[in-house]
């Protein structure tokens, strides 16, 4: 273990989420209103609809795979009689049909971006820095798991995931991941990146999910009008017609 281990898998790993954290509150204390993903939606619908639903979901299930992966101890799945062969068979189906509906999806956005005039001069100098780096970790991601289908393969478990839980003990297993192969090494250093530049784009957005809306109370709406001038028209009298006052005959 040299000083640049150290300082990438012992160091870098703080310094990122330092900047995730604290930069998330300066942009909340400061740009408040900033917190939006400065929607496109009137300029284009049709590619935005096919690609904006197979990144968001895609990622979903890649973040919640992610979590199984590296926080599940190995030790866990043994003890639930879940063999090694059947755990890498459905990270590699699910993991990998995630993988490329994210990607997929990125990619409809970005042709999107570059080819709508519109949506292309509302994007921002952060969003030039960060879709390129989003999308090349999602790329060394799904490269990463393809390569579990060589038998004999890397077994990140052994070595990745002892990294990252070491790093909520304080403790990080900087040998676990300065042995990785430089693929897992290039995904790690490429996530940090992305969660440094995180507060200062527009995927802030995603601390804005609206996940309260689902256990929202009910709203009770009261009228200050009576309740009788809602009435459906045929439940409401009609007066009679008023007759028309009898004229006067000229006289002769």
């Amino acid at each position: 273990m040299n000083h640049l281990h150290t300082a990438l898998w012992g160091v870098l790993p703080y310094l990122s989420v330092m900047l995730l954290v604290t930069g998330t509150a300066w942009r909340y204390r400061y740009d408040r209103f900033g917190f939006t993903t400065r929607s496109s939606q009137l300029h284009e619908n049709r590619l935005l609809r096919v690609g904006g639903p197979l990144f968001h979901y895609g990622l979903f299930f890649v973040i919640a795979g992610h979590v199984v992966g590296l926080v599940i101890p190995e030790s866990l799945t043994e003890r639930l009689h879940i063999t090694e062969t059947l755990y890498h068979a459905n990270a590699l189906l699910v993991g990998g049909a995630a993988g490329i509906a994210t990607v997929a999806g990125l990619g409809i956005l970005l042709y999107r971006r570059m080819r709508v005039p519109a949506v292309r001069a509302a994007t921002s100098r952060s969003d030039r820095a960060v879709y390129p780096l989003l999308a090349l970790t999602l790329l060394a991601g799904l490269t990463a798991t393809a390569s579990g289908v060589r038998p004999g393969g890397y077994n990140y478990r052994e070595g990745v995931s002892l990294w990252f839980r070491s790093l909520f003990t304080l403790d990080p297993d900087v040998n676990a991941m300065a042995h990785a192969p430089i693929l897992y090494q290039s995904h790690a250093l490429l996530a940090m990146a992305l969660f440094a530049l995180w507060p200062f784009s527009r995927l802030v957005h995603a601390f804005t999910a609206p996940v309260m809306y689902l256990a929202r109370p009910y709203v009770v709406y009261r009228s200050r009008t009576p309740a009788t001038a809602y009435r459906h028209p045929a439940a409401v009298p009609t007066p009679p017609p008023t007759p028309k006052a009898a004229r006067p005959r000229p006289r002769r």
